[in-house]
């Protein structure tokens, strides 16, 4: 059977930008849960490993290799695709070697199963050079694959995603190379959004300047034309400018729109988002906000890159206003027994606990829960408002504590409440160090 005949079984997308998706700990549950959808006998299996030890998602990655992925594949012998995409995205310090040492010990006990991994790093070519049991192993480098197969493909989704453009558009080679056919994508939806699909001309000159001056150019201009129809001295918009597009970038879960703007206090934040469409992932307002590339986050955050001061984002400035907007929301939200539960009551007898902290809690105050401890470990303890922030914190475990561990607890996220305690902690020692 040939790797294009594999029925894809599980993928896993890893994402710097999200909790969820940077951590190594969460890729073999979400395979398993996958695999259990997608093939019944493999959730029979599945389910006898969790009757035995509810807590396996819980253990080392060499434990959930074997007893969440290896154990049921081996009983059930499916042939079927894995991918993990992107693994140089997760926040371990060494998440390739990692993923691929687990995978090597095991991969002999199901050769029926592919695996198919992306990442960036050299680790990754390394670790599938090592004389480990992989029954057979293929690494494609980007740079490998031929320039006019790539212009190929780059034109084509051009013409189609702009039908009116001319078929011999320009086409700059530096699009060909590593990463740049995300921008082909980008360009398109700017040029889109610009109104500018029938104008060749200027399409060739936009082009023309990418390639000479790089991709910043390309930032710059979506940035600037989002400013184009607002006043210069409307403080308020530009305030709250900054403030989604520092969110957006630097939150450690993204968050649906509406959840966004309640955690933000922001009421045009739609005008904000949608002005900035080309950059970012949109869909409805219950879809969550993404940026569309990992190289806009680096170039507003870089300020030799970023020269325009109306659109740096400074990570340390940001950071501390979703700490602040983190704590504004759990005074104001945060109450005892907030899902109105019954005295007493133990909460593994509740049918639908799932479903109380999105109607009693919501996502903003869940994400508040959450991180706020992480958002205040990457703010200054030298900075001029470490007072303001002392304070803030301060006031939170003055008032909030107990009920703050209570929502934790029916979220199921009681574990974030050590590590954050430990945060703080860290913070307040850095500030008696200044």
């Amino acid at each position: 059977m040939s790797f294009a005949d594999e029925k894809l079984g599980a993928s896993f997308f890893c994402s710097r930008y999200c909790e969820d998706r940077s951590n190594l700990h969460t890729i073999f549950p979400t395979l398993a849960s996958q695999l259990a959808y997608q093939y019944s006998a493999f959730q029979k299996e599945l389910l006898q490993v969790l009757r035995a030890d509810p807590d396996a998602a819980q253990q080392s990655l060499c434990f959930q290799m074997e007893k969440l992925i290896v154990g049921p594949l081996e009983a059930t012998q499916i042939h079927t695709l894995i991918i993990i995409d992107g693994i140089d995205e997760c926040k371990d310090k060494k998440p390739t070697s990692a993923i691929l040492s687990i995978l090597s010990c095991y991969v002999d006990r199901i050769p029926n199963v592919k695996f198919f991994i992306s990442g960036q790093c050299e680790q990754l070519h390394w670790r599938f050079q090592l004389p480990v049991p992989w029954p057979t192993r293929e690494i494609c480098e980007v740079y490998e694959i031929e320039v006019h197969s790539v212009i190929k493909d780059a034109k084509l989704f051009l013409r189609t995603q702009l039908p009116k453009i001319q078929s011999q558009i320009y086409l700059p080679t530096l699009w060909t190379q590593d990463g740049w056919f995300n921008y082909a994508s980008m360009f398109a939806r700017f040029i889109e959004s610009e109104g500018l699909t029938g104008r060749v001309y200027q399409t060739d000159c936009l082009l023309q300047c990418v390639e000479e001056q790089g991709i910043d150019i390309l930032y710059t201009w979506v940035l600037e034309q989002a400013f184009h129809k607002i006043d210069l001295g409307d403080e308020k918009f530009h305030s709250h400018f900054k403030s989604v597009v520092g969110a957006v970038l630097l939150m450690f879960n993204p968050l649906q729109i509406r959840a966004l703007a309640s955690l933000l206090g922001v009421s045009d934040i739609l005008t904000i988002l949608h002005s900035l469409h080309p950059l970012l992932i949109l869909g409805s307002r219950a879809d969550s906000v993404q940026v569309f590339h990992g190289s806009f986050p680096d170039f507003l955050m870089d300020p030799e890159r970023c020269k325009d001061k109306r659109f740096f984002i400074n990570p340390s400035i940001h950071h501390q206003e979703i700490l602040f907007s983190c704590l504004n929301l759990m005074k104001g939200g945060l109450k005892k027994n907030i899902c109105n539960l019954d005295n007493y009551v133990s909460l593994d007898k509740i049918e639908d606990l799932p479903t109380h902290p999105k109607a009693k809690i919501g996502d903003a105050l869940e994400y508040a829960c959450r991180f706020w401890a992480k958002h205040l470990a990457r703010v200054p303890a030298s900075g001029h408002n470490t007072k303001e922030v002392c304070e803030a914190v301060d006031g939170f475990f003055t008032t909030c504590l107990l009920s703050w561990i209570e929502t934790l607890t029916i979220m199921g996220h009681l574990h974030a409440a050590p590590h954050a305690i430990n945060n703080v902690q860290q913070w307040y020692i850095s500030v008696s160090c200044e």
